[in-house]
């Protein structure tokens, strides 16, 4: 997101920040109307990259921006050429969760208020005649998830051969999530030239093969490595037993006053219990996974941004796009399985410079994987046990390699054999024979 404006700031001075990019003064002034101030480190070195024209990689962490860097050159280069009379879709963007989908919508709407120019959401979770109906009546940007858009395709509803802008948000999640072969099909159908952008938090190798394949010698821009998660972050972490972790988390909101928490679980099923235990204890609680529907995903996080609740109770995907500006805290109930992961359920406090608290629980079997985490992101967070959870669970002792015998470490048995026998040699050099039969 751009970073806002105090209260009391002249909206001059929010204009005057971004004449420097070039951009439509419509866009401009959409930008001063939602009291913007000073674009962030993405925005400024990928604007003015795409709005000459070329392919871009980009690699930031979530809370950076991102969007806006996208979407601001977008709506630049469209003011251009749309047309009352002409609405073809002239720009696809493709995200992997129906929330990044009305996250993006959302900006698009806010920055080109000034402009003529509309967007369609084509997502899963809402009835496909209600999105057609829209696309007929004319659009200028389709916002996609891979599975829907894929299924208009096929059914021959949607027309995407006048598409020469194509921009692929959280590419790093859709490889995840398996969604690299539609998007291979998808693109077959759109027009060319195009513009392509790909975004991803960071270019992992699996990232630099698909811009090999999706992008044309592409500008790369990388910002941000996953160290700066921490910035703005206060962590701690709490050693607990497997069995009071749900405890824990009521004692917590009961002790802190919390009243706006992102709780991470590493399953459905731990997603589930933690929910029911909450409900149970009279906290309000909602909850995010895989197997609910778009409208009651979109309920839990209204609720919790309302502060209608205090927890929302989310899996690792179902939380992909989440936005919920000035989160109070975010607790890694089940530890994540990956670095990135992490830095990616942490992302979610302490964005656009806000300050942020993550409170992690190790029970014993996390406390390698918790180092291991620490030593990428380059942390020393203290370990500390809550009054009152003093621990029962003893960790598992690790069994020790039995140490290598000096003839091992130095080649094995035969290797040492040699080596005494040519020392032996030569301390007893041998004479060396006469050959038969010569005379003395």
């Amino acid at each position: 997101m751009l970073k806002k404006c105090p209260i009391n700031s002249h909206q001059g001075t929010t204009i005057k920040a971004f004449e420097k990019l070039n951009l439509h003064p419509d866009i401009l002034k959409a930008i001063a109307h939602e009291k913007y101030e000073n674009a962030t480190a993405i925005q400024n070195k990928v604007i003015p990259v795409a709005m000459k024209g070329v392919d871009v990689l980009g690699a930031s962490k979530s809370g950076t921006g991102k969007t806006a860097a996208y979407v601001l050159p977008l709506l630049n280069k469209l003011q251009k050429v749309v047309k009352k009379d002409q609405k073809v879709i002239r720009a696809l963007i493709i995200v992997p969760t129906i929330e990044l989908v009305d996250q993006v919508s959302r900006s698009i709407n806010d920055f080109g208020k000034y402009l003529e120019i509309n967007n369609v959401k084509v997502q899963g979770g809402i009835p496909k005649s209600s999105q057609l109906e829209r696309i007929k009546k004319g659009t200028d940007i389709i916002v996609a998830t891979p599975g829907r858009l894929q299924s208009f395709i096929a059914d021959k509803k949607i027309n995407l051969e006048y598409v020469n802008t194509v921009i692929l948000d959280e590419a790093d999640t859709m490889l995840d999530l398996g969604f690299i072969d539609e998007i291979k099909a998808i693109l077959n159908y759109c027009g060319r030239p195009r513009q392509t952008l790909m975004f991803s938090a960071t270019i992992s190798q699996n990232i630099k093969k698909l811009a090999k394949e999706f992008l044309n010698d592409p500008a790369i821009v990388e910002v941000s490595q996953r160290r700066d998660i921490v910035d703005f972050i206060v962590h701690r972490a709490y050693k607990v037993d497997k069995a009071r972790k749900a405890e824990l988390v009521a004692k917590l909101i009961e002790d802190k006053s919390l009243e706006q928490i992102l709780l991470f679980a590493s399953s459905k099923e731990s997603a589930n219990k933690i929910y029911e235990y909450l409900k149970s204890k009279k906290i309000r609680t909602s909850i995010i996974h895989g197997d609910l529907n778009r409208g009651n995903r979109a309920k839990s996080l209204a609720l919790l941004k309302s502060g209608k609740t205090q927890v929302l109770v989310a899996t690792d995907i179902a939380a992909r796009g989440i936005d919920i500006p000035e989160l109070e805290m975010v607790i890694n109930y089940d530890l994540p399985e990956t670095t990135d992961d992490f830095t990616h359920r942490v992302g979610r406090t302490g964005r656009a410079g806000h300050k942020g608290q993550v409170i992690s629980f190790l029970t014993t079997i996390d406390y390698n994987a918790f180092s291991k985490i620490e030593r990428h992101l380059r942390l020393n967070i203290k370990r500390d046990i809550y009054p009152g959870f003093e621990l029962t669970d003893k960790q598992p002792r690790q069994k020790q390699p039995k140490k290598k015998s000096l003839i091992e470490r130095k080649g094995g048995y035969d290797f040492h054999k040699k080596r005494m026998e040519k020392r032996s040699r030569s301390k007893n050099p041998q004479k060396k024979k006469r050959p038969e039969g010569r005379k003395k």
